[in-house]
């Protein structure tokens, strides 16, 4: 009998996906998100999650607890790295080796970025070509100078009209590394994703070359292999 992921086309495989994720994220923080999009473009799946918020954590972020529920998610997220890893694989046949996530709360949206079998270094697969890569590898080089340091390398892929993923590569400086080592890993990502967050979507250099909206931006981090993945998730401007 053959397995599911072979008698599956991508199609169905995201289909499939968002309707597991979205059960698996009611069961676990009492609220499933209101839409669930996934992308499938090997050797990585984008998720993208909008209308995601429990009724406890608007309470919450009503009182200023931002921080209270980011620290939450984290350790919620987790806690579910296992389930997410194991869907794909169970759907996909994909073996998912990295998983970046992040939240936005003000639009009680979050994305989940999943990276089989490794972060590549560069390729020349369609994915990798895109109108405007040039300079939006320039401007992300220049925020991340900003925030941090030059990365050691830049690589972005356009996953689909909606989605572009970008990844640096050596990007943390000497007091992060001693900050980890130190235990201090989760207040340094929730701090550099509220600086860096910032800076990027307040960038309209991004609208401009990818003749889109940007309708959200998420960062997160591999502190153990010092490296980052920045996710857009696009509306393309009207021809």
């Amino acid at each position: 009998m053959e397995r599911q992921f072979q008698t599956m086309d991508i199609k169905a495989q995201q289909t499939k996906l968002a309707s597991n994720f979205g059960k698996l994220l009611r069961d676990k923080f009492g609220k499933g998100p209101e839409a669930l999009h996934v992308t499938i473009a090997q050797p990585y799946v984008l998720v993208y999650i909008n209308g995601f918020m429990s009724a406890m954590e608007q309470v919450l972020l009503d009182q200023g607890q931002d921080m209270t529920v980011k620290k939450a998610r984290e350790y919620l997220m987790k806690s579910l790295d296992p389930e997410f890893r194991g869907q794909i694989k169970a759907i996909t046949d994909m073996d998912i080796q990295h998983l970046y996530y992040d939240w936005n709360l003000s639009n009680q949206t979050g994305v989940l970025v999943g990276v089989c079998p490794e972060l590549p270094a560069g390729g020349t697969d369609t994915i990798a070509s895109y109108d405007g890569k040039e300079e939006v590898h320039k401007e992300i080089i220049k925020i991340s100078e900003r925030a941090e340091k030059v990365p050691d390398g830049v690589f972005s892929y356009l996953l689909s009209p909606r989605s572009l993923i970008v990844i640096r590569e050596g990007i943390l400086v000497p007091i992060e590394k001693q900050l980890i080592s130190l235990g201090f890993d989760e207040n340094l990502r929730i701090a550099k994703r509220q600086l860096e967050g910032d800076m990027l979507i307040n960038s309209t250099q991004f609208s401009k070359v990818l003749n889109a909206v940007v309708q959200d931006v998420f960062v997160d981090w591999d502190f153990v292999l010092d490296n980052s993945v920045i996710s857009f998730i696009l509306k393309p401007n009207e021809v």
